[in-house]
C-alpha cells in the first residue's frame, strides 16, 4: 500500500489529527494539506495510485515527427531497404530537414512494437573490423542463391570492391562455373582496373587447394588469371565467413529487396532488377560504413590501388598416370581437360608428369625416357603428338 493511501485513511477513517500524521510518517505538512485537499475534490478517487510522469514535456518530438518517422519506416520497409534508426535519422535530415536522433528514433520504432529483439544475436563490438585503405585494394567475391517463379534456382555472383562497398559486377546465371567466375573477373577489371588482390571463400570456383582432400595441387581457372595479372589471391579459413563479410552483407540487403518485388519470370528478368538494386545501391543509398556516403562517392574520392608484385612465378607439379588404350594422357589446365597424344605403342605405360605452367614433359615412371615434350595450346583440346623417343 502507498504511503498516499494510509495518509489519507489516518486523516479520513481514524480522524486523526494532521501534526499526529505528519510525525507518525514523517511527512512534509505541505504534503499532507495537499493531500487532503486533493480528497476533498476528487473523493475515493484520490485514494488511486497516480502516475508520476510530467504533465509536459518540452523535449519531446513533435507528434508530426513521429508520423513522419512511422511513415519512413514502412516506405522504406515496402521497398526492401533498409530501415533502421540510423536510415531514417538521414532521411529526416536529408529530405525533411529534421534533425532527431538514432536513439529517439529507435525508442518511438520499439513502442510502436516494429523493433524486433534479437537477443541472441553476436554484438559488433566482438568482431575485428578490417578495410582496405584505397579502391581496389581488395575485391571480395562471392556467389548466392535467388528462385524464379516457377520455382527454378539461379546463382548470383557478385565482385564488390572492399574499400568503398561500390558492386562492381553482379551477374545471374543458372550456375556459377569456373569459366564464369574468370569472364566476370576480366569483364570487372576491363572497366574498374586490375586490384591489387581478391579475397573470397574456398568454393572450387575460387580455388582448388581444399580439393580431394588438399590432394589437389593443379590451379583452376580463376587461380591462373590472378597469377597471370599479378593480383594476391586471398582465402578465408573454413567455417568463418565473417571475413568475406561485406559481400556477404551486400547479398543479404539485395536479396531482401528482391523479394520485396514480384518474383521474376526468366533470368533476363531478374538481371534487370538486380541492375536496377545495383544502381540505387552504388549511387543513392547511403551506407552507414562510410559516413552515410553511397559506394560511388567512396569510390571516386581515391586514387586506386594496383598489384604490387610482378606475375606469379611458374606452377610446378608432378602427376603420376597412365596412357589410355587410345595411347592419350588427359590433363587440368586452368579448369579445362586436355587430352595430350603420346602414342598407341605406349599405350597403358605408366609415366609420370612434370608441368611447369603450359611446359609439360611426359616420361616413362619406370626408365625415366622422356616420351613426350610439349607446351600446352590452352585453346585446343588435343595436343597431336609431336615427339615420340623410340
Amino acid at each position: 500500500m502507498s504511503k498516499s493511501r494510509l495518509v489519507l485513511a489516518a486523516l479520513v477513517y481514524e480522524k486523526r489529527s494532521i501534526p499526529e500524521v505528519v510525525s507518525t510518517f514523517g511527512v512534509a505538512r505541505s504534503w499532507v494539506y495537499a493531500l487532503l485537499s486533493r480528497y476533498k475534490a476528487e473523493g475515493e478517487a484520490a485514494f488511486q495510485p497516480r502516475s508520476k510522469r510530467p504533465h509536459t514535456s518540452p523535449s519531446a518530438i513533435a507528434t508530426e515527427t513521429m508520423i513522419l518517422i512511422l511513415k519512413i519506416r514502412d516506405e522504406l520497409a515496402g521497398q526492401g531497404l533498409d530501415a533502421g534508426a540510423h536510415t531514417i535519422c538521414w532521411h529526416l535530415a536529408t529530405h525533411h530537414r529534421v534533425t532527431v536522433s538514432p536513439t529517439t528514433v529507435w525508442r518511438y520504432l520499439k513502442k510502436a512494437e516494429l523493433i524486433e529483439p534479437q537477443p541472441k544475436k553476436k554484438p559488433k563490438s566482438s568482431y575485428i573490423r578490417f578495410e582496405a585503405n584505397l579502391p581496389n585494394e581488395t575485391w571480395q567475391t562471392d556467389f548466392t542463391h535467388h528462385r524464379l517463379a516457377d520455382g527454378t534456382d539461379t546463382e548470383i555472383l557478385t565482385f564488390l570492391d572492399d574499400h568503398s562497398r561500390y558492386a562492381l559486377a553482379v551477374t545471374a546465371h543458372r550456375r556459377v562455373a569456373g569459366p564464369t567466375v574468370v569472364a566476370t573477373f576480366r569483364k570487372a577489371v576491363a572497366a574498374h582496373g586490375i586490384p591489387a588482390s581478391v579475397l573470397s571463400d574456398n568454393g572450387l570456383v575460387y580455388t582448388t587447394r581444399f580439393a580431394q582432400g588438399g590432394r589437389h595441387h593443379g590451379r583452376n581457372g580463376f587461380e591462373h588469371e590472378l597469377a597471370r595479372l599479378g593480383v594476391a589471391q586471398k582465402n578465408s579459413r573454413p567455417n568463418h565467413p565473417t571475413t568475406c563479410g561485406k559481400v556477404e552483407r551486400f547479398q543479404q540487403t539485395m536479396k531482401k529487396w528482391l523479394r520485396s518485388r514480384p518474383a521474376p519470370a526468366t533470368i533476363i528478368d531478374l538481371q534487370e532488377l538486380i541492375d536496377q538494386f545495383v544502381a540505387h545501391y552504388n549511387t543513392a543509398r547511403p551506407h552507414r560504413s562510410l559516413d552515410r556516403r553511397t559506394p560511388l562517392a567512396a569510390w571516386i574520392s581515391r586514387p586506386k590501388a594496383t598489384p604490387q608484385g610482378t606475375p606469379a612465378p611458374a606452377h610446378y607439379r608432378i602427376r603420376h598416370d597412365r596412357v589410355d588404350d587410345a595411347g592419350k594422357v588427359t590433363l587440368r589446365h586452368a579448369g579445362r581437360l586436355h587430352h595430350i597424344g603420346i602414342g598407341r605403342r605406349h599405350a597403358r605405360t605408366r609415366i609420370i608428369l612434370l608441368i611447369e605452367d603450359l611446359h609439360i614433359r611426359v616420361a616413362h615412371a619406370a626408365t625415366g625416357q622422356l616420351l613426350q615434350e610439349l607446351d600446352l595450346d590452352p585453346t585446343r583440346g588435343y595436343q597431336p603428338q609431336q615427339t615420340e623417343t623410340p
